[in-house]
């Protein structure tokens, strides 16, 4: 197998944290920037993937913590769907991107990372974005940086999801 050179992939490994990640984003907003953030309110907040499928990938995150979306007060359901429409109006915007896919996997056997807190998959997509490096390599490169990505989608989140940005 090929190895590819990712220095930004050991944060990965040496960030365990104690709990649940997304449980500990939605209690500090004060870290908002450094943890990337776009946007909350009272019923969820959107954050940036840190680890993204394509350059873009963020997900709407309840503040309720619930691996249950038969639990989720219909009400937040409603919200939480509502601020994902409001994600892609964003990325559309931003890097006029023709498609996006968006989606939960709901349980780690359905192929969930973080199976213990529902959350929406926001992710752009572009023709060809992929190729046999990520099929057959298992292996994804992204030619723009995550930083400037948030920052630009930053700057206008206040437009489509209100309130800040």
């Amino acid at each position: 197998m090929d190895h590819l050179y990712a220095p930004w992939r050991h944060t990965y490994f040496k960030e365990k944290r104690e709990g649940c990640v997304f449980c500990h984003i939605s209690q500090t907003p004060g870290e908002d920037r450094e943890l990337g953030v776009l946007y909350r309110d009272e019923h969820c907040f959107v954050v940036m993937n840190r680890y993204p499928y394509n350059p873009g990938h963020f997900m709407v995150i309840p503040h309720f913590h619930t691996d249950k979306l038969e639990c989720l007060d219909p009400g937040v359901w409603q919200h939480i769907s509502l601020q994902a429409q409001n994600g892609v109006k964003l990325l559309k915007a931003v890097f006029d991107v023709p498609a996006v896919n968006l989606g939960m996997n709901i349980g780690a056997d359905a192929g969930a990372g973080i199976a213990e807190h529902l959350h929406y998959h926001v992710v752009p997509r572009w023709y060809r974005d992929t190729n046999f490096i990520t099929t057959v390599g298992e292996t994804r490169v992204f030619s723009t940086d995550f930083d400037e990505v948030y920052k630009k989608l930053l700057a206008r989140s206040g437009e489509f999801f209100g309130g800040r940005g």
